[in-house]
């Protein structure tokens, strides 16, 4: 495992000053085991008491707050007892006698008076609770806040998936006006627990290497830092794909051409943490920072945005820099098949009727066979689902995944702004090498000048990074005022600015 410390650097200085301070990731980032260790390495020291609560189990309370705070009261008992702590460490039981409403601040407060150590509580999944449970737990560590260490927890540190700008929201408040007073509104700091560095990756590998004596080649570790961008649940995934499932042999170094099958059958198999984070993308906070990532569009900008911006950001589906980008290659690749399932679901064609005796895809063949498919559906494909902006997008996208599907793969390039999607078909030749065919999308909407011309510019860029003499412009046609989409979705071929013989299909 990689050495959890360093990834909370200020967790140790800020419980050293007495603070409150919030601890958050996406799930499956390590953020459980790096609390464990600071628990363990505080308890070490032996000059205070840290106690790790898992807030989970209130959940189930829902907005009953009365509910809420005897379960939280019951998950820090249990945490206590199960530690095997000194008696005078342990909270008082039974607890003591408070209103509804007041009993978990009673119950710390007693704690703290008679505990000889200064508690530091690490309060993990507290965003498991919502509504008036949330709103009442969160008052009532800030009404003992001004009585640490003596009369209270010297240190609370709130963990979960989420930042505090959400817990307004989460606890029923507005989150249009998360700026509006919050219920937790003592924090020192808000801090998130960061994906992997590349060395970190080739650390954690290198220890299975020395335990085993497999080697994980440089550009295995390169591969694997490319396509998770260090995201931990990813990092591990690829790994134990090929060690566990695909079962190389130990003898055997791992490559990168490993790394690009672990990946597919990673997205294929749709693990939990990769289903988890995907049965967000049809919430509206989340449509709309994703769909014009697949679109290509700018957003527009406004207070509403940025908090879904922060929302999503927290989730770990885009990355921490600008402009927005989806997180990782994975991710990119995952949110692009699940949303067009539905599409690919309903394409009858087969995969074999491509091949060429070679092994090469008809390449020509499936874009004739596409244009005939969109003809007859098109307009019904756009119209179902809630990504209506970037259906077309999408119903190509699920075409050439179902055609390459299990034999070869549609790697996508999309982000705010580039106003196009970029795809490359790579399909393995049984020869040895591979084939390689890039498409460009494009969209001509209402309003707008038509983007041949652009499009043909960017597509002569692409083919440039991929060394590629040709491709194929795809530009679907929007506007209200466009024919009919069997009149409208014709052939032709045109001349990029480089001089290279372009297909362009207008649909």
């Amino acid at each position: 495992m990689v050495p959890p410390e360093p990834r909370l650097p200020d967790a140790f200085r800020l419980i050293g000053r007495e603070e409150y301070f919030v601890v958050h990731a996406p799930r499956q980032s390590g953020k459980t085991t790096s609390l464990l260790a600071l628990v363990r390495d505080l308890c070490a020291v032996g000059e205070r008491l840290a106690l790790y609560v898992s807030c989970g189990r209130a959940a189930a309370a829902g907005a009953d707050y009365e509910a809420a705070e005897s379960q939280v009261l019951a998950a820090i008992r249990d945490a206590a007892t199960g530690e095997d702590l000194a008696q005078e460490l342990l909270p008082p039981d039974p607890w003591p006698d408070a209103p509804r409403g007041a009993r978990l601040n009673r119950a710390l407060r007693h704690w703290a008076a008679r505990c000889p150590l200064p508690i530091v509580l690490f309060l993990d999944e507290i965003d498991a609770l919502t509504g008036a449970s949330l709103v009442s737990v969160l008052q009532q560590l800030r009404d003992g806040y001004y009585a640490r260490p003596d009369g209270f927890p010297a240190s609370v540190v709130l963990c979960g998936l989420r930042d505090v700008r959400d817990y307004k929201a989460a606890s029923g408040g507005n989150p249009e006006r998360l700026a509006s007073a919050s219920p937790f509104n003592i924090l020192a700091a808000s801090f998130r627990i960061g994906d992997f560095t590349r060395d970190q990756v080739s650390a954690l590998y290198g220890q299975h290497t020395a335990d085993t004596g497999q080697e994980f080649t440089a550009e295995s570790v390169d591969r694997a830092y490319e396509v998770t961008q260090g995201q931990p649940w990813l990092v591990n995934a690829l790994a134990r794909e090929i060690i566990d499932e695909m079962r190389i042999e130990p003898l055997e170094p791992i490559t990168a051409a490993h790394m690009d099958q672990a990946k597919e059958r990673l997205i294929l198999a749709r693990a939990t943490h990769l289903d988890s984070l995907v049965a967000r993308l049809q919430e509206p906070r989340v449509q709309r920072v994703i769909e014009p990532l697949i679109t290509g569009t700018l957003s527009e900008v406004d207070l509403s945005y940025d908090d879904d911006v922060s929302y999503v950001r927290d989730l770990g589906l885009i990355a921490r820099t600008n402009p927005v980008t989806v997180a990782n290659p994975i991710y990119r690749e995952v949110i692009a098949r699940v949303l067009a399932a539905g599409v690919e679901s309903n394409i009858t064609a087969k995969p074999s009727g491509f091949l060429l005796s070679d092994g090469r895809l008809d390449f020509r063949k499936v874009l004739e066979e596409f244009a005939d498919f969109w003809r007859q559906h098109g307009d019904i494909l756009t119209r179902q689902g809630s990504y209506h902006e970037a259906a077309p997008h999408l119903v190509l996208m699920a075409w050439l995944q179902r055609i390459v599907n299990g034999g070869g793969y549609v790697e996508r390039e999309y982000g705010v702004g580039r106003g196009r999607i970029d795809l490359l078909v790579r399909k393995p030749l049984p020869s040895g090498g591979q084939q390689r065919e890039a498409v460009e999308t494009k969209v001509w909407r209402t309003g707008e000048r038509d983007p041949l011309t652009e499009g043909l510019t960017q597509l002569d860029r692409y083919l440039d990074r991929l060394g590629l003499d040709t491709g194929t412009l795809v530009v679907f046609d929007r506007r209200k005022e466009a024919a009919s989409i069997t009149e409208r979705t014709i052939f032709g071929t045109e001349r990029s600015p480089a001089g290279r013989r372009v297909t362009v299909l207008r649909a």
